[in-house]
């Protein structure tokens, strides 16, 4: 299987370089200029991943990025999912009104561990954990001390 030349138009020289010139940019995005202007002068794959330092899949994928979506696209990073968010604002709510509340008889204030024990019986919470309990409330300032 023959592999798709690039060919670089002029603005996209120009840009390409202006690009590496103006402001900061990633290693990565630097790197897919450098590339993209490799390929363009018929560097083979192999000379431009021991010049670069870059792994085949990165030349592989930045021409194919190229070729299919353009010079602007193929700069850039692609966006990533994330793990998908576990507990809505409702339950945020209810777990910083519950911090928020008078602690437990026999204590002073509450713990994560506390509030993790009471906060698993509610409904939808059953699996949260004192991590979570954690970064929820140091997203919106409360403090347990």
């Amino acid at each position: 299987m023959k592999r798709e030349q690039v060919k670089l138009s002029r603005s996209e020289l120009a840009f390409l370089r202006s690009f590496k010139s103006l402001g900061k940019r990633s290693q990565r995005q630097y790197d897919r200029a450098n590339i993209l202007l490799l390929l363009h002068k018929q560097k083979k794959d192999a000379e431009i991943v021991d010049f670069l330092e870059v792994e085949r899949t990165t030349v592989w994928r930045t021409r194919m990025r190229y070729l299919q979506e353009g010079v602007e696209k193929s700069l850039q990073e692609k966006g990533r999912s994330g793990q998908p968010i576990k507990y809505g604002a409702k339950q945020e709510a209810e777990i910083i009104a519950l911090a928020c509340s008078g602690p437990p008889a026999g204590r002073a204030r509450w713990t994560l561990e506390l509030l993790t024990e009471k906060v698993s019986v509610y409904k939808g919470l059953e699996s949260i954990n004192r991590e979570t309990i954690r970064l929820i409330l140091k997203k919106t300032n409360v403090s347990l001390g």
